[in-house]
């Protein structure tokens, strides 16, 4: 944690210094959701997740069936603009394969 060097003069004219700390809010959360449909096959998603989301395939496997049981799942959670640079990369590589897979960002 950054700290902060202050100078105060006292009565003696003798400078005192104190430390304070800084505060550093963590940033924002924003999850990427992957949605099922009826066209995009089950092992692009998992490439996709394998890829872009750097999931091992254990992990992209388990994500691929909760988004074709359930509908949809968080894949992950990131600052926005790594939320956005993944979503966007994942939609761009689906939309070149064909494939109409739909991903949001949304605040965590």
């Amino acid at each position: 944690m950054a700290k902060k060097r202050t100078s105060n003069s006292t009565s003696t004219g003798a400078d005192v210094k104190e430390l304070s700390k800084a505060k550093i809010d963590e940033p924002l959360q924003f999850h990427v959701i992957f949605f099922n449909d009826d066209f995009t096959t089950t092992d692009f998603v998992v490439s996709v997740l394998m890829v872009v989301f750097n999931k091992p395939q254990a992990e992209a496997t388990a994500l691929m069936l909760k988004v074709h049981h359930e509908g949809s799942a968080v894949v992950g959670s990131y600052s926005f603009d790594m939320a956005m640079s993944k979503a966007n990369r994942a939609t761009a590589i689906a939309r070149h394969e064909g494939f109409p897979l739909k991903i949001t960002v949304e605040e965590a």
